[in-house]
């Protein structure tokens, strides 16, 4: 159930855009232009799937920060609104049908028992498409919560969540409603890197619990673990030792089991000796975590990546480039970046070129996006 595409309204520097989502995604653009938004647009609808997303925008300065930047109509409440559109679904009834979910957040109204200026799920709505009609599988208006179970017969839900909450988070009966499960459980699959700590004290530089981890966490802490995975579960380290081979000529990479710790080492060509990830350069550390993102055990549905070559070697981008097109063929990617010479790379690794993201009139757009959220150069 591949994400097909993403809608962002009234989030920061972006007024309006319907953007697809392809197999390889990437943006490139000047500092400012707001390409982090587009990034930070996708975290929050994964917080909408675990029920956090609230909290999300509160952590992030409040709705007042996170709203529309530019000017605004005082004619009816301004709102922050995405949507996620899927490909095929797929589950346990069979039904195989593009869906769609939604979700508006907004200030509390006076009657409205919340915070002042408390973030508030105001709306969602699950939808799949047969042709040209809609079926809601899930629409909330306020505090009513109205679905669709697996029989077919509509339900009606009053205050059974808060407005803090989100529905897609809280009705987790999967045999009863199955496709609002399903769209649950895809999101919450994302993964979403944006920086990996490298400083002294990262959780990164340190052994980490000896369990089998197939995919990488956000802040990449079981980084060992990932890469023990591949050598010590799965028994087969062939594609990961080209890579190492490929960003440091004559590297190899030991990562196994010491009871019940996982540890990684690196061994270069000139040094007589391993050295620890406690050791590792910024540079080095961060590029390990990139490939334990992109090659772990099971790979997300989809990865974003936020300005991935920060603290890289130039020399590191090439091979970087041909990781991310290697991953691309097993599941979605999404990067945003600074690097010209990384979407350079990837162009000629892919033959897809990068989208540029610019600010015309103070709102983030992407050249050659039409309304229709398709790209003209598609047309042509």
């Amino acid at each position: 159930m591949p994400l097909s595409a993403v809608a962002i309204r009234n989030y920061r520097s972006v007024r309006n855009l319907w953007l697809p989502v392809e197999q390889l995604s990437v943006f490139v653009g000047a500092n400012g232009v707001g390409k982090t938004n587009l990034y930070k647009a996708l975290a929050l609808l994964r917080r909408a799937a675990d029920g956090t997303i609230t909290r999300a925008i509160a952590e992030e300065g409040g709705l007042d920060s996170v709203l529309w930047a530019g000017p605004r109509s005082d004619r009816k409440p301004m709102r922050l609104v995405l949507k996620a559109r899927f490909d095929e679904l797929e589950y346990a009834v069979e039904m195989g049908l593009p869906h769609s979910y939604e979700i508006e957040i907004g200030l509390p109204q006076p009657a409205e028992a919340a915070f002042p200026l408390e973030p508030l799920v105001k709306a969602e709505r699950l939808v799949a498409r047969d042709g040209r009609r809609e079926i809601v599988m899930m629409e909330r208006k306020g505090p009513l919560v109205t679905l669709r179970n697996d029989d077919g017969k509509r339900e009606s839900h009053q205050a059974a969540v808060l407005s803090s909450e989100t529905a897609l988070a809280s009705f987790r009966d999967g045999a009863r409603y199955p496709e609002l499960e399903a769209v649950r459980r895809e999101m919450l699959e994302w993964r979403l890197y944006h920086d990996f700590r490298t400083d002294a004290g990262s959780p990164i530089r340190r052994p980490c619990h000896a369990i089998t981890t197939p995919t990488l966490s956000p802040d990449g802490h079981d980084l060992a673990a990932v890469l023990a995975t591949l050598s010590v579960i799965r028994e087969d380290t062939a594609e990961l030792d080209a890579a190492i081979d490929d960003a440091f000529p004559g590297g190899r990479l030991e990562a196994g089991d010491e009871g019940s710790w996982c540890r990684v080492s690196l061994t270069f060509p000139d040094m007589p000796r391993s050295f620890a990830v406690h050791e590792l350069s910024d540079g080095t550390l961060k590029y390990l975590c990139l490939l334990g993102a992109l090659m772990g055990y099971r790979l997300p549905p989809l990865i974003a990546l936020n300005e991935p070559e920060t603290s890289l070697h130039p020399s590191l981008l090439a091979p970087l480039a041909r990781r991310l097109a290697s991953a691309a063929g097993h599941t979605r990617i999404w990067i945003v970046t600074h690097s010209e010479d990384l979407a350079g790379h990837l162009q000629q690794e892919t033959g897809k070129r990068a989208r540029r993201v610019v600010k015309p009139a103070g709102a983030t757009g992407i050249e050659g996006l039409k309304l229709s959220g398709e790209y003209a150069d598609e047309d042509e």
